[in-house]
């Protein structure tokens, strides 16, 4: 379990059904003894933007700016792409070369800005309460009524 003390910690989660297929996201905000849970289904995804459409959205629900928090997730692809600065590379060459999700990254990036963000890696579907509870809200979301529209994916902006 993290030590929160006074940081804010969000765990984060995105599964899809098929890749592309039904999607979903999860995140866990917690600071203190205070916690909120947050998800959403999409008819027709990818694993990879619902991964990192869960950090974006757990960043967007926050009212305090330039705060230390640290993100728990298990998606390699969002915690090399930050630390490895393969992501400003990206932005250096308007994703050229295929590089997908730009849409999302962008809206990631610019969220960026506003805080001071620790990325740790989790290994999923493992022992970990609160990945495992991310999960659950993904796949739940996933699987329930009322899916929204990935404009990105679906008009192909994000690819």
């Amino acid at each position: 379990m993290a030590e929160q003390g006074n940081q804010l910690i969000i765990y984060t989660d995105g599964s899809s059904r098929g890749n592309p297929g039904r999607g979903g996201y999860g995140a866990i905000l917690m600071w203190g003894d205070k916690r909120k849970e947050l998800s959403a289904g999409y008819r027709l995804t990818t694993n990879n933007r619902m991964e990192l459409l869960a950090v974006i959205v757990a960043l967007e629900s926050l009212n305090r700016k330039h705060i230390p928090l640290t993100i728990y997730t298990d998606s390699q692809y969002i915690v090399r792409s930050v630390q490895q600065k393969w992501l400003d590379n990206w932005i250096k060459t308007d994703f050229k070369g295929g590089k997908k999700n730009k849409d999302l990254w962008m809206r990631f990036y610019q969220l960026s800005k506003e805080f001071k963000i620790t990325f740790k890696w989790v290994k999923g579907h493992a022992d970990n309460p609160l990945n495992n509870r991310c999960d659950e809200l993904a796949t739940s979301a996933a699987d329930g009524g009322n899916l929204l529209i990935d404009v990105g994916y679906e008009t192909g902006v994000g690819q």
